[in-house]
């Protein structure tokens, strides 16, 4: 992930482009790097090292949209729509 896309995420998601901190960039940023590391595992199917890091990044991405869930559902459905996460 490149500065100018991180950027991106954060100024879409956030209020503003140092706004890391809501739950909704954090999200963001998650699935973005889940989804390069899918990739990349289309390629080196035997690298384990780097699936444990990938089950990390879910898990965490899981609880941040479970507490986005309890707190507020409003926030929770757009960023499940914007992001196309299932449920």
């Amino acid at each position: 992930m490149t500065k100018e896309e991180k950027l991106e995420l954060v100024k879409k998601f956030g209020e503003n482009e140092k706004d890391t901190g809501k739950p909704e960039v954090q999200i963001a940023l998650l699935t973005y790097r889940i989804n390069e590391l899918t990739g990349h595992f289309n390629v080196h199917k035997k690298d384990h090292h780097s699936r444990r890091g990938l089950m990390a990044m879910v898990g965490k991405r899981r609880r941040l949209l479970n507490y986005l869930m309890k707190t507020e559902i409003a926030r929770y459905r757009g960023i499940i729509k914007e992001l196309n996460i299932r449920k």
